[in-house]
């Protein structure tokens, strides 16, 4: 039988095959063992083949024997084994990465680091800032900013509420007929948006941390959902840092499309845009084409450095 994974719990997999009919899977061990570096061999999105299980002659579980071919899939370091990776969900339409400007933060270096994956894996990102109604004018105008330095680069940028239901439609219009992946830290409102998306699943939500401003955890396993108008929706564990994955130096420039736009006015072909003399993407920050945020999440990345997105400021 073939369906596809619905649930991962990190042991048993829910697979919902194209007739409809849900199956508690398994995997055997030789997955572990056929080359996946990642913590989960199995992702929510994975299309697999199973075998069922009988056990006096009754449909017990499912045993998948096979993970069809991946077309993309959203990868991250894990977070206790950093030379392994997780892949967070795979066979991916868009995702909508949502951000707040304070309770919590989102900071530009975790936003950037997730947008330069996404581009690796050619998926597309809309970024969505959440609870626009609770802002002052100085956090609208820092929106407007950001808002203002991703939609310059081609993505497409959406204020909304979850809890007024502003741009609400906007959303769902994006999503029809496709798989779409929310993410973003825990506490910016993914659960509580997929609620105002489809009030029927009643997803589970919880307030900010008042003691460290943190979301808490309500998502505890990636979880697909079919929605009433044709969509799919991948609902995501909170992330609180995002490592990016097995990048040549040299190719995270072209994860930047505004650098990759200018790569070829650089002096050098190889140039990283670092210490090269006469490089495109330098002259162009000097000259406030390009954001500055942008530049330095740049730098990060290539340097390696994994632990900024908890004290970058906007500046």
């Amino acid at each position: 039988m073939t369906g596809i994974v619905y649930k991962s719990t990190g042991s048993w997999y829910t697979v919902k095959t194209d007739f409809g009919a849900t199956y508690q899977c398994r995997i055997k061990g030789k997955f572990r063992i056929q080359g996946i570096k990642s913590t989960n061999p199995i992702a929510v999105g994975d299309r697999v083949d199973f075998d069922l299980d009988t056990t006096n002659n009754e449909e017990t579980v499912g045993i998948v024997t096979h993970i069809h071919d991946r077309k993309n899939y959203i990868v991250r370091k894990s977070v206790n084994l950093s030379k392994q990776t997780h892949i967070i969900a795979s066979n991916i339409d868009q995702v909508f990465l949502l951000i707040t400007i304070d309770n919590p933060p989102t900071f530009t270096s975790f936003i950037d680091r997730f947008l330069v994956t996404a581009e690796a894996y050619s998926i597309k990102t809309i970024l969505l800032f959440n609870k626009i109604d609770t802002y002052n004018e100085e956090t609208l105008n820092e929106v407007k900013y950001l808002a203002h330095i991703y939609r310059k680069i081609g993505y497409e940028c959406i204020g909304i509420s979850a809890t007024t239901g502003k741009n609400i439609d906007k959303v769902k219009a994006l999503m029809q007929d496709k798989v779409s992946m929310f993410a973003g830290h825990s506490g910016v409102g993914k659960s509580t948006l997929v609620n105002a998306i489809e009030p029927e699943l009643d997803l589970k939500t919880k307030a900010i941390s008042s003691q460290h401003m943190q979301g808490q955890h309500t998502t505890t396993f990636a979880e697909m959902f079919d929605l009433s108008f044709g969509a799919k929706i991948i609902d995501t564990p909170g992330i609180k840092g995002f490592g990016v994955v097995d990048m040549d130096k040299a190719e995270v420039g072209d994860y930047f499309p505004e650098f990759f736009k200018l790569k070829q006015d650089c002096k050098f072909n190889n140039c990283i845009h670092v210490d090269e003399p006469k490089c495109a993407v330098k002259e162009a920050l000097d000259q406030d084409e390009i954001a500055f945020s942008r530049y330095r999440s740049y730098i990060q990345i290539l340097e390696g450095e994994d632990e900024h997105y908890r004290t970058d400021n906007w500046e």
